[in-house]
């Protein structure tokens, strides 16, 4: 190879690893096909921070006939356009919908960068995930993720769904078929919860997690997430389980470990309960129970708080 094709060569290398989504320790992040015709980028599952930029979720796209249905783009519009860069490496079909799953704008705040570009998308969730996300929530949680990942300044505007659903719809978008449930309170109560029928792929949002800890808000229900997860066992099996944050699998990979953390809190919060215990008094026992978990994100800071929520629910069931 003469020194002129080489020049070009060594250029054309550099110029890709430039423009792709590269997330220093954390790698480069793009869309690797997982099931038929849906692609997912599995985010770092950390906390948010100015090293990942804020990005920590996990967006999908399922590929139709004329376009791209994509689920929970991302947590702002910096990280949005880097995530639309990677879209259209897989594919220059237009987004033509967006699903978010729940109100935590970790996982919708980037709908806005992919609004920007295709400005005829329509974006679905579930009515009361829409109503509290104008109400307040959207600003809450761009002041957190602004606080820990200094990434979101001068986006403050948001990108709000812009059509409703609920539990028991089927869309039916340019020849893929998506089935919405919509618990009660689980992780939320403004959940839904996506089958894509074609490809037999389960969204489940932060309903499931892996490999990191997240919160349960005063909207939530541990006791609830617990049931769904058990419901979901019992279901006929699907061919992926997609969490919110962490890699996705097969049902009882992806299931079990998140499913089996929280039944453990759930008992060393009844035991407290009838020891009349703290939930700190607590901790360290759940704690010793828990050491294949000790590696997960947030799992100390997160655990006292799981115990607290899970006792008080406990608390309320008995009264």
């Amino acid at each position: 190879m003469n020194k002129i094709v080489l020049s070009l060569v060594v250029a054309g290398v550099l110029a890709v690893s430039a423009n792709a989504f590269n997330l220093g320790k954390y790698g480069e992040m793009k869309f690797e096909k997982a099931n038929q015709n849906v692609y997912i980028m599995h985010g770092p599952p950390v906390n948010p921070s100015v090293e990942n930029q804020g990005f920590m979720n996990n967006p999908a796209i399922i590929e139709s006939k004329h376009g791209l249905i994509m689920i929970d783009p991302g947590g702002n519009y910096n990280v949005g356009q880097k995530i639309l860069a990677e879209v259209e490496k897989v594919s220059k079909k237009p987004i033509i919908a967006i699903i978010d799953t729940h109100k935590h704008g970790d996982h919708w705040f980037a709908g806005k960068s992919m609004a920007e570009k295709y400005p005829d998308v329509k974006i679905y969730a579930l009515q009361k995930m829409i109503d509290v996300s104008k109400a307040g929530e959207a600003q809450k949680w761009y002041d957190i993720l602004e606080r820990l990942s200094k990434n979101l300044k001068g986006t403050k505007e948001f990108r709000f769904p812009d059509i409703a659903i609920k539990n028991g719809d089927v869309l039916n978008i340019d020849g893929e078929t998506f089935y919405i449930h919509s618990p009660v309170r689980a992780h939320t109560d403004t959940d839904v919860l996506i089958v894509h029928a074609q490809s037999k792929t389960l969204f489940l949002g932060d309903n499931l997690m892996k490999s990191r800890l997240g919160g349960f808000d005063e909207s939530s229900s541990i006791i609830g997430n617990i049931k769904l997860l058990e419901e979901i066992k019992s279901a006929p099996e699907l061919n992926l389980y997609v969490p919110g944050h962490g890699p996705s699998g097969k049902r009882d990979e992806a299931i079990d470990p998140f499913l089996h953390y929280m039944k453990t809190v759930v008992a060393g919060a009844k035991e407290a309960y009838s020891e009349d215990l703290e939930a700190y008094e607590i901790k360290p026992k759940v704690a010793s129970q828990l050491k294949e978990y000790h590696n997960w994100d947030e799992f100390s800071p997160q655990l006292g708080k799981h115990l607290q929520k899970a006792l008080l629910e406990i608390e309320q069931l008995e009264d």
